[in-house]
Order: C-alpha cells, then structure tokens, then sequence
C-alpha cells in the first residue's frame, strides 16, 4: 500500500500574529513553525500502516524553502520519501491542484490530509483533490482500518459517530482522534539523522492563474473590561444583563 500524507507548514499557537504590507501580508518574524495538528494525527496514523502492513509513506508540502525544515520532521518521524512543490501556498485549489499533479504521477492507495489547517481553517483541500482525481472522500475521521483493498473509517458527526467503508483509492480528511495524543511520536536522535539521508524531492510548481487575492487581515477585536457584581446584588446583574448584554 502506497501512502501520500498532505502536510501544512503552520504556525504554533502560542506565535504572537502580526500583519506588515497594510494588513496584506502575514508576519513571518520570529513565528515558530509546526505540523499541522490534524496533518500530525494522520502522520502518525500512516506509520501505524507502514508498521502492520508494509506500507510505504510519502509526505508532501506546497510550499517555499522554509518548509523544508517541517517535512524533515516529518521525515524523522518515520516517512519515507518528502515532496516540496516549490510555490507558495496562496489558496486552497491551488494546493490541490498542485498535489494532484504529483498524485497523478505516481499509484497512491490513501491520501491523508488533515481536514482542515490551523492558519486560514479553510478545510476545502481534500475534498478538492478528491474531486479532482474521482477518488472517494470521507471527512471528518477519527477511525481507519484497512483491510486489502476496503477502508473502514468512523466519522465524527453532530451528535454522534458514523462508521461507514469504502474502497481503496481514498482520501480522507483526518482530525483529532484518529490517534490519540499519546500516540504523537516525537522525533528521537536516530529518526533525525536518518532523515537527513532521505530523499526530499523539489518539484516545480504547475503555470496557473491565480483565483483568490486576500486583501486584508483584522485581528479579533480586544475583549471588552470584565465588570464584578456583588452576588448579593441581584438587581444590578438583572440590569446589566438586560441593558447592556442584552441576553435577557
């Protein structure tokens, strides 16, 4: 079994976010960078494949040199081959189309991407390279099982779970629960030497036409000043919550 796992280059969520350009732009200055968690959990759920069923496992990133650092990481952790399309990452079906190029040149059985990165939260990209390849999808997975060529998955849903089976070749949109948190391996001494040996294949990225411009950026705005109510003053909660929260 062949195994393509998506990776997002994102950054940590403790990172202070700032704007440059007039708000145009994201600040890359003094940003730590990480896998992207739902990209994590489907990482790690591919070496459990390549571990009980021989799979072999290739990571891939659209994005600049800068990345290359977290599809080492990747490596280290136990992927066998990385794949860097060298073009920045600027809108959803520009990734995809880009991946399923590199989909489209090589017989992948499993595609993993995270459902959803934690930057933009966009969560259209496995879902557009699913359409674009005709494969089958399934969304939102924190259960996969393989057996032959039929992928059993169970799927989070409002208000419960879902178990449903496809055949292989799929994609699926992995999130939290597909491992558990424990699962997470964190690179040892020997995993990060032999990364540096594996291959990291640089492709170029296909001619296309850019479709979406961001034009700005806006932080949240600030949280209002907390106001402390005497418990025994019960008018005033009543009032302030029916005059300024307006809840009641």
């Amino acid at each position: 079994m062949k195994i393509l796992v998506c990776i997002s280059h994102v950054p940590d969520t403790t990172s202070k976010i700032n704007f440059v350009e007039g708000d145009t732009q994201f600040d890359t200055q003094g940003v730590q960078y990480i896998i992207n968690p739902n990209d994590e959990f489907g990482l790690t759920r591919a070496m459990w494949f390549k571990e009980k069923n021989g799979a072999s496992v290739d990571v891939i990133n659209v994005g600049g040199p800068e990345t290359e650092a977290t599809l080492r990481k990747a490596l280290a952790i136990g992927a066998d081959n990385a794949i860097r399309v060298n073009t920045p990452a600027k809108e959803a079906i520009q990734v995809a189309k880009e991946i399923v190029s590199v989909i489209q040149q090589n017989q992948y059985d499993l595609i993993i991407a995270g459902r959803e990165s934690i930057d933009y939260n966009g969560g259209m990209v496995p879902g557009m390279i699913a359409a674009l390849t005709g494969m089958n999808y399934l969304n939102n997975c924190i259960g996969l099982e393989i057996d032959a060529n039929l992928a059993t998955a169970i799927r989070e849903m409002d208000g419960g779970k879902e178990t449903v089976t496809a055949p292989l070749p799929l994609v699926i949109g992995a999130q939290k629960g597909l491992v558990e948190e424990s699962d997470l391996r964190i690179p040892n001494m020997r995993g990060i030497m032999m990364a540096r040996k594996k291959p990291l294949t640089v492709m170029e990225p296909q001619e296309m036409s850019e479709q979406v411009t961001s034009v700005s950026f806006e932080k949240p705005a600030p949280k209002g000043d907390v106001k402390l109510i005497d418990p025994e003053n019960i008018d005033e909660l009543i009032a302030l919550l029916h005059n300024e929260a307006k809840v009641i």
